[in-house]
């Protein structure tokens, strides 16, 4: 899934990116750092939020 694809999805179901950010037990900020792009989201957290996004393929966080 893209970056505009994950934002559009945002949009459509009306909860914010804190929101689920919150729920999903990552950072706010981290989460806009990956949906615009500005992590490559190889390792670590960054990977598990593109993960969990659907912009990166991998087994999610449990």
């Amino acid at each position: 899934m893209s970056p505009a694809q994950v934002q559009a999805r945002f949009r459509e179901s009306g909860v914010t990116v804190a929101d689920w950010a919150n729920r999903n037990g990552f950072s706010p900020p981290l989460v806009y750092a990956v949906m615009k792009g500005k992590r490559k989201c190889l390792r670590g957290e960054s990977h598990h939020i593109a993960v969990a996004l659907g912009m990166k393929h991998g087994i999610p966080q449990s």
